[in-house]
């Protein structure tokens, strides 16, 4: 299969979409939302796994692992933060190596491997606990040994490598079958987006409120095990749809971080001679007047055009950069919903109806819930009356969604720091501060607003982030510019690690930490409107360079945040 080998995208001028036997694609036969719905499929089953083990972890480190609060929050994002940036070494691997579709088919064998190696993790630490049978009786906790928690760390690490390939992959492939220069495949790439998530979330929702409930009342080697079965299926189904996928092949491919060297180097060269950054004459004249003369002069001209669209692709890229670091708060606030909003719920009255306790991270199936409910209104309702005032295809530009996601985000903290204070005004009314095992009596449903809102803001920022990072990079790197996308959460869950460390040691040496393992006696309000304040400034900030960025397509809408 000639054509698998290397994908790259439709519109660009040396690549050429290929069917899986390399023979030029068929419009009708590849492509469009068949192959498209092969891969969301994919997808679904992948996040069904990934949030399968992420959504209850900090539950898994805080009991059967032992750990501190503060401390499982902080691995937590951590481990959130390697997941989220991989991959930028996954996209670029495809890119420039492997292709799109075998990365996709690596990362997934990658990925049964570790949640097989997560599964069976759990039951060492089962088997350990016989040895202290006669302590945990005495009313102690048998803690794992170092080689249980090494084990389980370098499991829980493989499926983070195995979702820095996966994920930038699985999505840039998924938009490369629609043809963007096809007017009704452009439009239904646009559309993609919207309903990629939408169906990423729907697998999200089933994965917490069903693994959630199963890891925590029948064990947590079965809700492992669950989401590895999941994966082997997932495989099967994207390898069904090898026949009908669109594959782009493009010649004398390089490494994204060579083509960014080599630019560097370019920028240098021209700065020590003075020279000003070329102009569109300046290349065509470089690329026209080569074959007037000699052999020579000719591979200079054509030397001097590549290291010019080398130096394009890299300031393409670059101007990037204020979005993608004004994005970051946002990412930190994002965080705590699979941390400290899990230990929240996990004191709070979660009975419904006479036997049935919600689990605790089940309620961040609302996050997911809202999307899934959100994103038709959206893709149906307000982008054509938002298209009627505003003329453009899209109904809003692609910042604006994100600065509307952001804005929402912020309502969210501010709600989650109001009702954690209204939390700690019930523990100590019903006397129960230093009884941080006894079920608060307030309702868990006081927490579904602060989910609901989180919901809200993904449909803009997340999808809005997710188009805009594949859009606006140069052709060749749209792997690399999903991966970017992604990154913005991997580098704002190591923000949220590191705060969360930092603020843990200095209210610990101060008297009593904000993350204190009593949540009763702890101030995780203080720590929301610290983030509340951060993504109001940060908000500022964004608008800033929101309103001065240019798109980079020329059918894209121009006008910004202040349109």
């Amino acid at each position: 299969m000639a054509g698998i080998g290397a994908d790259a995208t439709p519109d660009s001028a040396i690549d050429t979409a290929v069917d899986h036997r390399g023979r030029p694609a068929s419009r009708a036969t590849t492509g469009g939302w068949k192959s498209a719905s092969f891969i969301i499929g994919v997808e679904i089953a992948e996040r069904f796994a990934f949030y399968g083990v992420s959504a209850n972890l900090i539950t898994y480190l805080t009991g059967p692992l032992g750990e501190r609060t503060a401390a499982a929050a902080a691995a937590l994002n951590a481990w959130n933060g390697v997941a989220q940036l991989l991959p930028l070494l996954g996209g670029t691997l495809a890119d420039s190596w492997l292709g799109r579709y075998r990365t996709i088919v690596f990362a997934s064998l990658l990925y049964i491997l570790g949640l097989g190696m997560l599964a069976f993790s759990t039951l060492l630490s089962s088997g350990s606990h016989q040895q202290c049978t006669t302590a945990t009786a005495g009313g102690k906790t048998c803690p794992p040994s170092t080689l249980q928690v090494a084990f389980f760390y370098v499991s829980l690490y493989l499926v983070a490598v195995a979702q820095g390939g996966h994920k930038p992959c699985v999505q840039a492939f998924g938009a490369d079958q629609f043809d963007q220069s096809d007017p009704k495949e452009s439009v239904s790439r646009s559309s993609f987006f919207n309903w990629w998530y939408f169906g990423m979330c729907a697998g999200t929702t089933v994965t917490l409120v069903l693994l959630s409930y199963v890891q925590d009342n029948i064990g947590w080697g079965l809700g492992f095990g669950i989401p590895c079965a999941v994966m082997v299926c997932a495989l099967a189904v994207f390898l069904l749809g090898t026949r009908t996928y669109r594959y782009y092949v493009s010649s004398g491919k390089r490494s994204p971080f060579a083509r960014a060297a080599e630019a560097f180097a370019a920028w240098r060269s021209r700065r020590k001679a003075g020279a000003l950054q070329p102009t569109s004459q300046e290349r065509a004249q470089a690329v026209t007047e080569a074959p007037e003369f000699s052999t020579r002069v000719d591979e200079e001209g054509e030397e001097v055009a590549r290291k010019a669209g080398v130096v394009a692709e890299a300031k393409a890229v670059l101007r990037l950069f204020p979005i993608w670091a004004t994005c970051l708060l946002y990412a930190v606030a994002f965080a705590q919903s699979s941390t400290f909003f899990t230990k929240q719920a996990a004191t709070l009255d979660r009975r419904v109806g006479e036997r049935f306790k919600v689990p605790p991270a089940a309620l961040q199936s609302f996050i997911s819930i809202t999307i899934v409910v959100f994103i038709p209104v959206y893709d149906r309702v307000i982008v054509p009356l938002a298209r009627r005032y505003s003329g453009k295809p899209s109904g809003i530009t692609m910042l604006q969604r994100v600065g509307t996601g952001m804005a929402l985000s912020l309502v969210s903290m501010v709600i989650a720091a109001l009702v954690e204070m209204h939390r700690l005004r019930v523990a100590r009314d019903a006397g129960l501060l230093d009884k941080p095992k006894v079920p608060l009596p307030m309702s868990l449903w006081w927490m579904v607003p602060q989910y609901v809102l989180f919901g809200a803001a993904d449909v803009f920022t997340i999808v809005g982030l997710q188009e805009f990072f594949y859009d606006q990079v140069p052709d060749k790197l749209r792997s690399v510019g999903l991966a970017l996308y992604l990154s913005i959460f991997g580098v704002g869950s190591f923000i949220s690690s590191a705060l969360v460390s930092g603020i843990d040691r200095v209210t610990t040496a101060r008297g009593r930490s904000w993350f204190s393992n009593n949540l009763n006696r702890s101030h995780l309000d203080y720590f929301y409107w610290l983030l509340a304040a951060l993504s109001a400034l940060e908000l500022l900030v964004y608008i800033f360079f929101a309103v001065t960025y240019k798109y980079k397509n020329k059918g894209a809408v121009h006008a910004t945040l202040a349109a």
